[in-house]
């Protein structure tokens, strides 16, 4: 992981700190944040970040600028997996709304464990 995705998994990991359910795993050169075994959301290098959505709101996030269906070497992802540039999250505030979107997507936005 080079020093962008570091630093954007760093902000990640503050937004999500009192989610002491969330899970944090290297994979696919990814550093990914899981809930429930299942990923909301990775910091890639070059600080992309890789959002997992439902494919029921797939299509309309595309439209946000800075996002498109996210890329894994050769391979164009599913509508259910978002890349959204840099420049998009510079700000916590901006970054937050696609953690949001990612936990309202797996339900964890709604339900926690201590719910369920």
């Amino acid at each position: 992981m080079d020093a962008a995705g570091n630093e954007l998994a760093d902000r990640v990991r503050a937004l999500l700190g009192a989610d002491t359910w969330i899970e944090e795993r290297r994979m696919f050169g990814t550093r990914a944040f899981l809930d429930d075994g299942h990923i909301l959301v990775g910091a890639r290098p070059g600080g992309v970040l890789l959002v997992r959505v439902d494919d029921e709101n797939g299509a309309a996030l595309l439209t946000h600028p800075g996002a498109a269906r996210a890329v894994m070497g050769s391979r164009t992802m599913g509508s259910g997996w978002i890349d959204v540039v840099p420049g998009v999250i510079e700000d916590d505030t901006e970054l937050m709304f696609w953690l949001d979107v990612a936990r309202e997507s797996t339900g964890s936005a709604v339900e926690t464990p201590e719910q369920g």
